[in-house]
């Protein structure tokens, strides 16, 4: 059974050394080449590799971020990830059961990890994060439309509101459904947004005032989105401070 191969890699020497080393080796087809997280994803989607060979340290989106997004997927590939990483973080590799190939890569090792590639779960990614040091939270947020996916910088998004399963993500060119829970984004993203409602969080780079209504509730406007959205007295006084301190 052939397995196919997306290979992830900012430099395009190391994705030439890599391809290289899998043509050497039975029963493996290169089906792309990546230099970037995001193009990992699109072409995971459009071409549906059985693993992604995913470089760590690249830029715009690396390969952990990459990964977190990856294994959201329902039908997401096997990854290994390549690094360079310092004794440490190899530690967090091993504990967590993630397969990784040391840099630079030898054709046995990269043989072996072939063999024993799996799925990853996002649990095990976030853990990841964790031990190894690396920022919780990602810069994007990822969305599948169809059969392509759309990556939503953190600098783009409005709000997060839930509706019954789904999430709605506006930002600066629309909105899009996610299928995340609001809890864990409130959670992870909490330094750059706040919760306004039960079901809401908005963006803190975007706040722009907050006004009584008429009728004694109060809602907040955010710079651009031209629309208020309401604001629970539960989270009235946070919501203000927000306000006060954004002026």
């Amino acid at each position: 059974m052939t397995i196919r191969v997306l290979i992830a890699d900012d430099e395009a020497p190391a994705r030439s050394r890599m391809r290289r080393l899998l043509d050497e080796l039975p029963d493996c087809e290169v089906i792309g080449e990546a230099a970037n997280g995001g193009e990992a994803l699109q072409m995971s989607l459009a071409e549906s590799p059985d693993v992604i060979l995913l470089d760590i340290r690249m830029p715009d989106m690396d390969g952990i971020e990459a990964a977190r997004h990856l294994a959201a997927l329902d039908d997401g590939p096997a990854i290994i990830f390549t690094t360079a990483y310092d004794n440490y973080a190899i530690e967090a590799f091993d504990t967590h059961a993630i397969g990784y190939l040391l840099k630079p890569v030898r054709r046995e090792k990269l043989e072996r990890a072939l063999g024993f590639a799996a799925r990853l779960a996002r649990p095990q990614v976030d853990a990841l994060v964790s031990d190894t040091g690396r920022p919780a939270a990602r810069n994007n947020i990822c969305a599948r439309r169809g059969a392509e996916l759309r990556l939503i910088p953190l600098d783009d998004i409005w709000f997060f509101q839930a509706d019954q399963k789904y999430i709605t993500v506006r930002h600066t060119h629309g909105e899009d459904l996610i299928d995340e829970p609001l809890k864990e984004l409130a959670t992870e993203f909490a330094d750059r947004f706040i919760r306004i409602h039960r079901s809401a969080l908005i963006a803190l780079n975007r706040v722009e005032r907050m006004e009584k209504t008429a009728d004694g509730q109060y809602e907040v406007w955010l710079r651009d989105c031209g629309e208020p959205l309401p604001v629970s007295r539960r989270h009235v006084t946070a919501v203000k401070a927000c306000v006060k301190k954004r002026i």
